[in-house]
């Protein structure tokens, strides 16, 4: 059978949020706090990047913040060996694409991915970052009562397992952390996996909402134990 690894971002595929690390890296913390309680996450992201952009940092200092983020050794060692024993590896992200195709190609890693399904970014004409939902709040909002307004991961797995044929069997293998991996956790049947980050939310989601997990659930707390699972879920 078939398998297709599905890697959150932040947390879990880099051992850090990227986003309160450009700002905070680049200076804007104070204000970045001051609007975390009333703005989204996705549109208080944006305007921080007008924040960086009126003082003067540009989009070059943003990749260089993003290029001093680590990818632990054996992170890339579990992506690697998975993509050479055939698995299909995808990304499922609420970061953005700027951010994660700029850490990605700093490891040498984009060319891993069949797809990143993340908040879109691009730069403007002005030279500015822009970061966008990957549901518009106001055209296609997705009702999901368990997931952010701007991204439904549920949705979003649902819609890559519907891609492949009915005759075409593969088994999926979730790695996430947060509150936004529950809703896709709960998409995935009996002879798939979810790899659970010890201690964050989305492990103490699935421990208390038992009966709704067909999948089988493993826990992990740092980049070796994943490499670790990995390794032995993927065993001939």
């Amino acid at each position: 059978m078939d398998t297709v690894i599905l890697f959150d971002f932040d947390h879990t595929l880099i051992d850090c949020n990227s986003d309160p690390w450009v700002v905070n890296q680049l200076g804007a913390t104070q204000l970045m706090n001051s609007l975390m309680r009333v703005l989204p996450w996705t549109s208080l992201m944006d305007r921080m990047m007008l924040e960086l952009h009126q003082q003067g940092k540009t989009v070059g200092d943003i990749e260089q913040s993003l290029k001093t983020i680590p990818v632990c050794l054996e992170m890339i060692r579990a992506i690697k060996s998975a993509h050479s024993l055939g698995c299909d590896l995808r990304i499922v992200s609420d970061a953005n694409s700027f951010y994660i195709k700029t850490i990605l190609e700093n490891y040498d890693l984009l060319q891993y991915f069949s797809e990143i399904h993340t908040n879109p970014a691009s730069v403007d004409n002005d030279g500015r970052l822009r970061i966008f939902p990957y549901h518009s709040y106001t055209v296609a909002a997705h009702g999901c009562e368990l997931c952010p307004a701007n991204m439904c991961k549920g949705a979003i797995v649902d819609g890559i397992q519907r891609s492949f044929l009915p005759e075409s069997k593969k088994r999926f293998i979730y790695l996430g952390d947060g509150r936004g991996d529950f809703c896709p956790s709960l998409k995935l049947g009996s002879e798939d996996h979810v790899l659970a980050r010890q201690e964050y939310p989305l492990w103490k989601l699935l421990g208390q909402n038992p009966d709704l997990v067909k999948a089988q659930v493993h826990s992990w707390s740092n980049a070796k134990d994943v490499e670790d699972c990995l390794s032995k879920l993927l065993m001939p």
